[in-house]
């Protein structure tokens, strides 16, 4: 049973979560955002557009918005437990799409250089925008890289990374061989 100060204190959390989200110049949103315990948002002051229409969040998620970035999320948007979605240029995400556990989308990664030595570079990056259509499932754990398209009615299966486009009305497996060997 929750005590009575933790109540409070998640509260006092989700109170100043929403604080955030109404008083941001870029934030558009709807009326009717669920959002759970122990989130974050992290939107910059200079992020160029953040829409959040109908959704619901559950617990300890994390969505960054960065300087100059785009986060369009449509209606009927539900995002289960521990999801991630990192924004350095533009993330868009149709309107009754569904996120299982643990799915993340990063429209990044960092910029290296192999010569003259090998170097990466902790504050640089190389970005492409993510579309994700309507009507898609992204199953527990999904990781959707930088520069993917997701057409629309798809269903990610669990596990699967997504580093190329994706057709509309497909189904995508993480497809592994159990091999039984003697040691």
């Amino acid at each position: 049973m929750i005590s009575i100060l933790s109540k409070i204190t998640l509260k006092i959390l989700k109170k100043g979560t929403f604080k955030l989200l109404f008083s941001h110049k870029a934030v558009k949103k709807s009326n009717q955002l669920k959002i759970g315990n122990y989130n974050t948002f992290t939107i910059h002051e200079n992020a160029f557009e953040v829409i959040l229409g109908k959704l619901e969040i559950r617990n300890y998620c994390n969505i960054l918005v960065h300087n100059n970035a785009k986060l369009i999320i449509n209606n009927n948007f539900f995002m289960n437990n521990y999801c991630s979605i990192n924004c350095l240029d533009k993330i868009e995400i149709g309107e009754n799409t569904l996120f299982g556990e643990g799915v993340k989308l990063y429209d990044h990664n960092h910029k290296y250089s192999s010569s003259p030595n090998f170097r990466i570079e902790a504050r640089e990056f190389n970005t492409a925008p993510i579309k994700i259509g309507k009507n898609c499932w992204l199953g527990s754990n999904v990781t959707v890289l930088k520069g993917v398209t997701i057409g629309d009615n798809c269903i990610i299966g669990a596990g699967c990374i997504i580093y190329k486009d994706i057709p509309a009305n497909s189904m995508i497996i993480n497809k592994q061989e159990v091999l039984e060997k003697d040691l």
